[in-house]
């Protein structure tokens, strides 16, 4: 072999190896800030795990001004105004254990693979209220603006998408009465149905809402979980260089805590 042979492949090597480093490094970085980790979706027990009496009783406590009278709940009387109490749990992108609104959406990127996107806003505010055991009103509202994904560049696109320099808030509005029946008196669950009025980007449509809730102690703890189609809200699909395919639909979910 010649010497000119020789100093050819080894230049090819002095090029080659760090290059292969280099992509490999890419790929690995691609994969950690870009892999399928998203939050496990809403569910009732999961939920209600976060309340106990010293929960609900510090956090009354540590929140409740010297104006402010406290209200507990009278076994079997669930009547009266329950407010959204943002003060039970935690929120975060990986694991928000207290009141949120969100959406999910199935992609597809390049190099990746098929992963789920989820965005979720903590900054919830609204009431339900309740006669007998009939929820007559909610009213509930979500600053869409305090929405928070797993990339920061994912979250510009996404308030782009929303559009929330216009339009800040999202709200959903009860218009037929939910019986809850035994379930409001016993603290069992409760599965139903919430017939409203959501309202998105400016968007108003009818909803059917399928929801599970249960009094737990001092607290009413609400979760549900609907389908949408993005465009009948005026909203387009975020689109990106490594973004191969997005779904046009996704679950918006929402895990709630009322107290009063």
């Amino acid at each position: 072999m010649s010497s000119d042979t020789t100093s050819r492949k080894r230049l090819w090597l002095w090029i080659g190896v760090p290059a292969v480093v280099v992509v490999a490094l890419v790929a690995v970085v691609a994969w950690w800030f870009l892999k399928d980790d998203a939050p496990d979706e809403v569910n009732l027990a999961d939920a209600t795990a976060q309340i106990t009496d010293t929960t609900i009783a510090a956090e009354t406590e540590a929140t409740t001004t010297p104006t402010q009278e406290t209200v507990a709940v009278a076994p079997g009387d669930v009547s009266g105004t329950w407010n959204v109490d943002t003060s039970i749990g935690e929120f975060s992108y990986a694991e928000s254990t207290g009141t949120f609104v969100g959406f999910r959406v199935d992609e597809e990127l390049a190099g990746i693979g098929a992963i789920t996107a989820v965005g979720r806003t903590p900054a919830v505010i609204g009431s339900l209220t309740i006669d007998g055991t009939t929820v007559t009103n909610v009213e509930i509202t979500a600053d869409m603006t305090a929405i928070t994904t797993d990339d920061r560049r994912r979250d510009d696109k996404v308030l782009s998408a929303l559009d929330t320099d216009q339009f800040p808030t999202a709200t959903f509005t009860l218009t037929e009465p939910i019986e809850l029946g035994d379930a409001a008196t016993s603290g069992a669950p409760f599965s139903g149905t919430a017939i409203g009025n959501l309202t998105i980007r400016g968007v108003t449509k009818p909803i059917s809402l399928p929801l599970e809730a249960q009094v737990v102690d001092n607290a009413i703890v609400v979760v549900g979980s609907v389908e949408i189609v993005f465009a009948d809200y005026g909203v387009e699909v975020p689109s990106a260089p490594i973004v191969v395919s997005a779904e046009d639909r996704g679950p918006l979910e929402m895990q709630l805590f009322f107290t009063r």
